[in-house]
């Protein structure tokens, strides 16, 4: 019976998962990566960690799904765009990874939105400067390690070191080649934009770009003997997550804003003609003569799992051994919390924000008599408003009268509805559980002809498919918290870079 097998590999955890060809999820391993912050604002993971919990998670799932590996016809891999993966001219780990989430080129991208190089950079890339793009990452190497800068062979991103670990073969896909230096308008890589941020030399170690679903390479031996995957297993180029989740989940498509509450705010929508703005990424999109306009920051469901993680540790580690959910646990909780009034608002900027480099999170209005589930309550309404703000931006250059959500949150029936409410457009969701592993596997069966294409996906979304409409009460009730929500965070926009500086700067680079 043949299937396919989609890699997805986010910011905390790796997954492979394993597809009939209808898309059927036949079976699901994931592994947790560490992220290594041995300074305020670097996030680091170490590459061949990531690539053996991977494999670890590749060779379980094949065993999960009681089928024999030979079974796979193809695998791609998605994974977090930006940050930086870098080999040295031996094709060997050239120092830790560099996550999205990491911000230690904030100074060097306060400089360049200072300059020229801002509007330069937007009419010709698509798209602003950013402390996470590779382009500040390169330049900040360049400036602080410049031994390391020396040795660079090849600039990579997350899902392209799964892939060259997979195959051998060094290279990219069209959607990631597109997060720092390409002119948006020919979609191929541009010198211009390599001078441009003073990265000129750079030019041999940017990787071949492909297409998305385009077979660039075969499981090796060595891999297979690893995994228990089939040696010779095509894989194809993959694609940026950002676009995998929206192809996954059935929200790749003009007319409609893909919204994906991840670790990043993922708001996203198709087009057939470039339009840049300082508020969105021009990028290309799978095929060319499409762009993906991506309005995004780092601040989306990560400061759930912060909450999580650092203020139920002990609840979560007892109630997970147990076989049993944190979430299921705090459902409640929460539920409660929506269906009572509160003047607690929280700002869900712990790794970034749409405002400043410098911005950091916050709650405001806490009393002594709000509870837990008041404080969770504020991190979901602060994400969804953070995503409205990029959601409205997208709407000012692009049509769109729905959004279809994904996410881990999008299980929970009353934050979809507040999404709904929040947005004030209806938002549907998909059963899709695995939606940026089924957008890598939709390219995969597009690589060998078992799709006409990526957007050929073979279910029924229809059926699968629920939507939330916007309560007119509380919608209304959301755009007054909503606008407190900006009057608050434009209030301390001046204020944040000087909360950051009580951290000397010299223990941030």
């Amino acid at each position: 019976m043949p299937s396919l097998l989609g890699i997805d590999s986010g910011l905390t955890v790796t997954k492979a998962v394993i597809f009939d060809v209808d898309g059927t999820p036949l079976a699901v391993a994931r592994r947790r990566v560490t992220q290594f912050m041995p300074k305020a604002r670097h996030i680091e993971r170490d590459m061949d960690e990531l690539w053996t919990a991977t494999a670890d998670a590749i060779a379980e799932a094949i065993s999960l799904s009681g089928r024999p590996a030979s079974d796979i016809q193809a695998i791609a891999a998605t994974a977090h765009g930006d940050g930086i993966y870098l080999l040295d001219r031996s094709s060997k780990p050239l120092g830790r990874a560099i996550l999205s989430l990491d911000s230690r080129a904030g100074a060097i991208v306060d400089r360049w939105l200072e300059s020229p190089i801002a509007d330069e950079a937007l009419d010709l890339t698509g798209q602003l400067p950013h402390v996470s793009a590779p382009s500040a990452l390169l330049a900040w190497i360049k400036e602080k390690e410049p031994a390391r800068f020396e040795r660079i062979g090849h600039i990579l991103s997350c899902k392209d070191w799964l892939r060259f670990c997979l195959t051998g073969v060094i290279g990219t896909d069209r959607t990631e080649a597109s997060t720092s230096f390409t002119n948006v308008k020919d979609q191929g890589y541009s010198e211009d934009a390599l001078k441009l941020f003073g990265l000129d030399e750079l030019k041999a170690a940017l990787p071949l770009a492909s297409r998305s679903d385009e077979v660039v390479g075969r499981v090796t031996s060595a891999v297979a003997s690893r995994t228990g995957l089939a040696e010779g297993t095509p894989v194809v180029a993959g694609l940026h997550d950002v676009t995998a989740s929206a192809l996954g989940a059935g929200g790749y498509a003009s007319g409609v804003v893909a919204v994906i509450a991840g670790t990043y705010s993922i708001n996203e929508t198709l087009s057939s003609e470039p339009r840049v703005d300082k508020r969105w990424f021009c990028r290309n999109a799978i095929a060319p003569g499409q762009w993906n306009n991506m309005s995004i920051s780092p601040a989306s469901t990560a400061n759930y799992d912060w909450f999580l993680d650092k203020l139920c540790a002990g609840e979560r580690a007892g109630i997970e051994a147990a076989g049993q959910s944190i979430h299921a646990l705090l459902a409640p909780e929460i539920e409660a919390a929506f269906n009572r009034p509160s003047t607690a608002l929280f700002h869900p900027y712990l790794f970034g924000s749409p405002y400043c480099a410098s911005a950091s999170a916050g709650f405001f209005g806490l009393g002594g008599w709000h509870d837990r589930g008041d404080m969770l309550r504020a991190v979901l309404e602060g994400i969804a408003f953070n995503h409205k703000i990029h959601v409205d931006a997208l709407g000012d250059g692009f049509s769109f009268s729905e959004a279809r959500l994904a996410g881990g949150i999008s299980r929970n029936p009353v934050v979809v509805q507040m999404f709904a409410n929040v947005l004030g457009m209806p938002v549907t969701v998909t059963e899709t559980d695995e939606a940026a592993a089924w957008g890598a596997a939709l390219c995969a069966g597009a690589g060998i002809g078992l799709y006409a294409d990526p957007q050929s996906d073979p279910r029924d979304v229809g059926a699968i498919a629920k939507t939330y409409h916007p309560d007119a009460g509380r919608s209304a009730d959301y755009r007054r918290r909503y606008d407190l929500f900006r009057e608050i965070a434009d209030a301390m926009t001046p204020l944040w870079p000087k909360i950051g500086s009580l951290v000397p700067a010299e223990s941030q680079d």
